[in-house]
C-alpha cells in the first residue's frame, strides 16, 4: 500500500513518465521551499537541518504529495467546467422565444 493509499483509502493513479513531468520547480521556487522546510524544522521542532535533508524532505513531498495535489487539482477543475456547462446549458434555454 503507497501513501496515497494511506492517506486517501483509494488507489490515486498518475501516468508519468518522470516526476518531473508533474512538477517542475524553478531554481528560485527550489530555493524558497528550502528555505521554508528549514525554519519550519527551526521554529517547530527546534532543530537544524542540513541541505541533504532539505532537499530529501523536498523529494519526498514532490513524489508523494504532487501527484495527489495534481490530480485534485483535475478533479476541482472538471467540476468548475461542468458547473459552467450547466449554466451555459441554463442560459441558452432561456433565449427561447415564446410562441403561441
Amino acid at each position: 500500500m503507497d501513501f496515497a493509499q494511506k492517506c486517501f483509502g483509494r488507489e490515486i493513479t498518475v501516468i508519468r513518465k518522470s516526476l518531473n513531468e508533474i512538477i517542475k520547480l524553478s531554481d528560485e521556487q527550489k530555493k524558497q521551499l528550502a528555505q521554508e522546510v528549514r525554519a519550519f524544522y527551526l521554529d517547530v521542532r527546534g532543530e537544524e537541518i542540513g541541505i541533504i535533508e532539505e532537499q530529501q524532505i523536498i523529494d519526498l513531498f514532490c513524489e508523494y504529495m504532487a501527484p495527489i495535489v495534481y490530480n485534485r487539482a483535475l478533479d476541482d477543475a472538471q467540476r468548475f467546467f461542468k458547473m459552467q456547462m450547466d449554466n451555459l446549458e441554463a442560459d441558452f434555454y432561456l433565449l427561447y422565444k415564446n410562441m403561441r
